[in-house]
């Protein structure tokens, strides 16, 4: 069944060199930079995956899906990216209707997936020290269309976390051991911790803090990524590999 592009929904134009940009089809009249002046209107009624030409250039359209939210984010900072995020939300058990808590918004691209995961029943909390990284992470999670599942909060989680009982808290700070204590506090037991970082000597640190206190499934992965490239001469693995991005620490409270 062939189905057509209605009011309010977000829609993804991709270009011929394969660049995405979203459009919310109940905005009015703008210019988005790579597409130039659009009136969303003038998508309606037409189908999903169809062609369209605007101004001297053509696009297909799609209903937006998580990846191409994820890859027409506009960065204001380094991104959690897809290889590590569904790395993140198996081991969390994010799901609908999960409350969840994340400290380091960035560019909120973790935060449009753990939204889609939670939605419609669940909740996001962001916490992070910079008003105007939550000012430009909320812009994109808006754009997304999941504004109403986010509550973005200015506030260091090192200092403390207000919320209780939740399901998971994912760290992506530079010093996670910092805010242990704080987050056994607030899981709920069973609930999951998350801890993002870059560097050996912060996962180090991190693993014998969690060692204090009564966590149990401590571990730490790393996820790496190589395309497989086919032609009609067979296939072979890429010469460009997406390696090493971050380190990723899980724990499971107990009581």
């Amino acid at each position: 069944m062939v189905e057509s592009i209605g009011e309010g929904e977000i829609v993804v134009m991709i270009d011929e060199k394969y660049r995405k940009y979203l459009v919310n089809t109940s905005w009015d009249t703008r210019k988005i930079r790579g597409v130039g002046v659009i009136d969303p209107h003038i998508l309606l009624g037409i189908n999903y995956g169809s062609q369209v030409t605007i101004g001297n250039k053509n696009f297909w359209v799609f209903r937006a899906s998580l990846i191409d939210k994820l890859n027409a984010l506009k960065r204001k900072s380094q991104i959690i990216i897809p290889k590590d995020i569904g790395v993140i939300i198996v081991n969390c058990g994010i799901e609908t209707g999960r409350i969840v808590l994340e400290a380091g918004i960035g560019s909120g691209s973790l935060t449009i997936a753990l939204a889609t995961a939670v939605a419609p029943t669940g909740k996001v909390i962001s916490y992070d020290i910079r008003a105007d990284f939550i000012e430009h992470a909320m812009s994109n999670i808006e754009n997304a269309g999941l504004k109403e599942y986010v509550t973005p909060v200015l506030k260091d989680v090192t200092k403390g976390i207000d919320e209780k009982n939740l399901d998971a808290i994912i760290l992506d700070i530079p010093n996670p051991w910092d805010a242990i204590e704080h987050v056994h506090n607030a899981l709920k037991p069973g609930g999951y911790l998350c801890s993002y970082s870059p560097l050996t000597s912060q996962v180090e640190k991190t693993v014998k803090t969690l060692w204090e206190y009564p966590f149990i499934g401590i571990k730490t992965l790393e996820t790496l990524q190589r395309e497989i490239v086919v032609n009609k001469m067979g296939l072979r693995p890429s010469f460009d590999m997406l390696g090493h991005t971050g380190y990723i620490t899980f724990a499971r409270k107990i009581l």
